[in-house]
């Protein structure tokens, strides 16, 4: 049995890890396939909300509802740092292998010696393009047409790994941040399975094959970089919205309030199909044109009219443009800064 350590804590994360949890289970009924997950390595609980209760991440939670559901005892490790205790804790399971996604962490060469076939960690870009925190983000602010994830061997470079397995997804210009790593962590999980079942069968890890091309990097994304430029294009902000949905999310200001533009598409992307519907004006970016009941509310920007179609006030909860409109008076005419 291939012994597996698990390394990851949001919730695309999460997805995976209950994909590989399941398959580990039906994994069993082959035995020169059989492989299980015997550790979990999440960061630690969280103050969160109000209250600021400490909150498990996603990961941990999932896991800890596998193990009381199958009465299973995956040990969840929780730590800040990852030292010699973490490390002698980690050597007492007998892993020999770990997998990662999104945990967040350097990791050293003394934790890798702990896994006879290293390590492995699953990125969601087509590496070397986007090496970094934040590829899914960098992929819809930058347009791109296809995105996609890289299985890797883990080195101590970030994201300089050997590729052992690459699989490429064509965008639509539709999806958000949150959708596309969803998808990421779901062909992702089961590349993984794969892999995993056959390292199990053949007791040594596949072919890998060096980074082709010139490597980008993605920035770091900050809370304030959800601010809207309205003099860029309706189809940058288009990207931007997307990309930063749900963190840190797109903000504007409204008669010095913030307005959180939750949905949004660039009018270019629909008036083909609807001559209602105007490409551009000459109005001064960030202008709020018109209402229109079909559509959303179109806003002008430096090359463009932007079509918000779920907006929210600062504290309040997110709202529809027709709900928005029937509290918003006078909004038609005002410019967004």
């Amino acid at each position: 049995m291939l012994r597996v350590i698990y390394g990851g804590s949001p919730a695309a994360s999460a997805k995976s890890l209950e994909l590989i949890l399941k398959d580990s289970a039906m994994s069993e009924s082959v035995p020169e396939e059989h492989y299980k997950i015997v550790g979990i390595l999440t960061n630690p609980p969280s103050m969160q909300g109000r209250h600021k209760d400490l909150i498990p991440t996603e990961v941990a939670q999932y896991a800890n509802i596998w193990n009381r559901a199958r009465k299973d005892n995956i040990a969840i490790l929780t730590p800040e740092h990852i030292r010699e205790s973490e490390r002698n804790e980690l050597a007492l399971l007998q892993p020999d292998i770990f997998v990662c996604f999104a945990y967040g962490h350097i990791l050293g060469p003394k934790f890798f010696s702990l896994f006879r076939f290293g390590g492995v960690n699953l990125h969601p870009s087509l590496l070397p393009k986007y090496r970094g925190a934040t590829p899914v983000n960098q992929a819809i602010l930058n347009q791109d047409g296809e995105t996609g994830f890289s299985l890797q061997k883990m080195a101590l470079g970030i994201d300089e790994g050997d590729i052992l397995t690459q699989q490429k997804t064509t965008l639509t210009g539709t999806e958000t941040a949150e959708s596309l790593l969803n998808e990421s962590a779901l062909y992702g999980a089961i590349a993984i399975t794969n892999l995993l079942r056959t390292i199990a069968r053949t007791n040594k890890m596949p072919q890998s094959f060096k980074q082709d091309g010139e490597a980008s990097y993605c920035t770091t994304i900050k809370k304030e970089d959800g601010r809207i430029k309205w003099k860029d294009s309706a189809l940058e902000i288009d990207a931007k919205i997307r990309a930063y949905t749900p963190w840190p999310g797109c903000f504007t200001m409204a008669n010095g309030q913030q307005l959180r533009i939750v949905k949004g598409r660039a009018a270019e992307k629909i008036a083909i199909q609807d001559n209602s519907v105007p490409k551009n004006t000459q109005a001064v970016p960030g202008t709020v044109l018109s209402y229109n009941k079909q559509r959303g509310i179109l806003i002008q920007t430096g090359d463009g009219i932007l079509i918000a179609t779920e907006l929210q006030w600062q504290t309040k909860k997110v709202m529809d443009y027709k709900s928005f409109m029937n509290g918003a008076r006078n909004f038609i005419g005002t410019v967004l800064e």
